[in-house]
């Protein structure tokens, strides 16, 4: 801007988190709406009205977020929660990493911006869409009913057939593991769990790892009404769940106002597992109910995510799990498993350990298989030990929905890996692991990416599924996923991706579980 007397100035408006409504309805126009930005920019004269303005845009800056999950200045702490508070605020204050500016300013004021920044200008980002997109779900949930034909069909989750409405879910549990997969199917089965697990006399205890939770959380309020019936609660917090760390801190403290035993991870690790136990005692004497799965208990993301979850009556996996929660309560990590892979010391090594079994089969001259699916593939461990199977001759299948630090399809070393990534309309977030053929297979759902973070640097948990009809299941929902060729992507030998297209009929995985159920055929 200008004054009267010539002199140029730069004046900025902030208006971030102090406007309530960034998105307002145009009054005499039905249907459209606009920016509260949109508007400020309209009428910056007014702010600025000793000057002239020259030029008008928008900017944001995008500042490092990095709390950084191996900082050991957060360790022997004696208010881990006061100092994670303490890093969040300094949050707003950390190193500027990215200006995004719309159309508007010209180059001599985009370079002042750079220099008081003190950024690149391969750090610069200029754009033609509005920078910040979170009022999006806003503008769906207005337009729904007025423009149908902009949306995707509705998809209900279905409600599990391993599931009776009439019957306590404590007393289901306790006759049959049951599998619930989301967002095909309802949470409402787990949810159930919890609530009568809060009520029932004969329960002494929950113990639950909670990493990103619902805003409005149904799963705490059950915890907090159980701790409020006199059961023992124990929870353990990821306060350092990267952007979820407020809402985190905001349960941590109702939760301990409720008389719930709250701990804040450990020194070093990140807990990342999804772990509820219920412990109760009937004539038979201490019982427990498991629930392990491969994402957050989180009601909302049930409706976006791929997961699974399993719920169990298996008395040893109940007793290692309560062994997890005892290490996690003295800060220690497990070092040794019988039944359960736990990271940090107890997932790499046995994964290495049934892919061997399955290199033992290949040179034999036998079948052999190995089947994951997951987020990531970074960890160069795993990297190595997968390339030492396919030149071994075991079979290879890999749904990995990001990165993927493997290349299939080399000649001489990936010959036997096949890598696809499904990116649908749901996040698929699932973790399945598979070794071998037939009656000996052995399948895992699992916390944990192949990642070195996951695998060396979190506390993680994969567990088997003993439950052949289970295992059936989940292997028939893998196999089902490789046939994907509408959401599918194949990872080529030169790094890139290509779209499947084959002459196999349609198949879109995800809707397919919508409309056919789970419990399809391999």
């Amino acid at each position: 801007m200008e004054s009267k007397k010539g002199k140029r100035k730069m004046g900025i408006v902030s208006c971030g988190n102090a406007i309530d409504e960034r998105m307002l309805a145009v009054p005499s126009m039905q249907g459209q709406f606009i920016l509260v930005e949109d508007i400020i920019l309209h009428f910056v004269s007014k702010v600025f009205s000793k000057y002239t303005i020259k030029n008008k845009g928008f900017i944001r800056v995008t500042r490092s977020a990095d709390i950084d999950e191996d900082d050991h200045s957060l360790e022997g702490h004696d208010d881990y929660r006061e100092m994670m508070e303490t890093l969040i605020k300094q949050r707003r204050k950390l190193c500027p990493i990215r200006l995004e500016i719309s159309e508007g300013l010209e180059e001599l004021e985009i370079m002042m911006l750079m220099n008081f920044l003190n950024l690149k200008k391969n750090q610069v980002f200029l754009s033609q869409v509005p920078l910040d997109l979170g009022f999006i779900g806003t503008l769906r949930d207005h337009l729904r009913m007025l423009h149908p034909q902009l949306f995707y069909k509705r998809l209900e989750p279905r409600n599990s057939p391993m599931v009776e409405n009439a019957v306590p879910m404590m007393k289901q549990i306790g006759k049959k593991d049951i599998l619930l997969a989301y967002p095909f199917e309802s949470m409402s089965p787990f949810l159930r769990l919890l609530d009568e697990a809060s009520r029932d006399p004969q329960v002494a205890s929950i113990k639950m790892t909670l990493y990103r939770v619902a805003k409005n959380s149904k799963i705490v309020k059950s915890l907090i009404r159980a701790a409020d019936n006199g059961k023992e609660v124990v929870v353990l917090v990821e306060l350092r769940a990267r952007f979820d760390e407020e809402n985190n801190i905001d349960w941590s403290k109702r939760l301990e106002a409720a008389g719930c035993r709250v701990i804040y991870g450990l020194d070093g690790y990140k807990v990342h597992s999804k772990l509820c136990l219920i412990t109760y005692k009937n004539s038979q004497g201490v019982q427990y109910v498991s629930q392990i799965g491969t994402g957050n208990y989180n009601e909302n993301t049930a409706k976006l995510y791929t997961d699974l979850a399993l719920m169990t009556h298996n008395h040893e996996l109940g007793e290692e799990i309560n062994d997890v929660f005892n290490h996690l309560s003295l800060g220690e990590t497990m070092s040794e498993t019988q039944h359960l892979m736990v990271a940090p010391h107890c997932m790499l090594s046995k994964i290495c350990e049934y892919i061997d079994e399955q290199i033992a089969l290949a040179k034999e001259g036998q079948e052999a298989y190995v089947g994951f699916k997951c987020n990531s593939v970074t960890s160069r461990v795993m990297i190595n030990k997968l390339i030492e199977a396919s030149r071994a001759g075991v079979k290879i299948d890999m749904i990995v929905r990001g990165i993927c630090c493997i290349i299939p399809h080399v000649e001489g070393y990936t010959d036997n890996i096949r890598v696809i990534s499904i990116v649908g309309r749901y996040l698929e977030h699932s973790r399945i692991y598979i070794f071998g053929v037939g009656d000996n297979r052995k399948v895992y759902i699992s916390s944990a990416d192949l990642m070195t973070r996951n695998l060396e640097r979190r506390v993680e948990v994969a567990t088997p599924i003993y439950d052949k009809k289970i295992q059936r299941i989940i292997c028939a929902m893998f196999t089902t996923m490789l046939k994907d060729n509408v959401k599918a992507c194949e990872l080529l030998g030169d790094g890139s991706y290509k779209r499947i297209k084959n002459k196999q009929a349609s198949m879109n995985s995800q809707e397919y579980f919508f409309k056919k159920g789970i419990d399809v055929k391999e």
